[in-house]
């Protein structure tokens, strides 16, 4: 499902919205998304899931093509785990 689906979705759901709206609407809520995830606050959201902050220790890899250790430096990435109902939804 690419943006505009998502646009189209919500322009169905409330019939009288036009498209520049809905654009906004969504805009709007991945924008309070994304900065409650940089903040460090966990997102839940009922019948879909929780996006959760997942810190990552520095660690050595190993280049795929020389096969020479490098630095790997300390990040944050993002974890989501799915629902229960969503879960069930998927698997039939």
């Amino acid at each position: 499902m690419k943006r505009s689906d998502i646009i189209r979705t919500i322009q169905v759901q409330f019939k009288r919205m036009r498209n520049k709206d809905a654009a906004a609407v969504l805009d709007a809520v991945s924008d309070a998304m994304i900065d409650a995830i940089s903040d460090g606050n966990r997102i839940e959201i009922r019948g879909f899931g929780t996006f959760q902050p997942r810190p990552r220790a520095t660690k050595i890899g190993y280049n795929p093509v020389t096969g020479q250790p490098m630095h790997l430096p300390a990040n944050t990435t993002i974890l989501f785990k799915p629902s229960r109902e969503l879960t069930k939804k998927m698997n039939g």
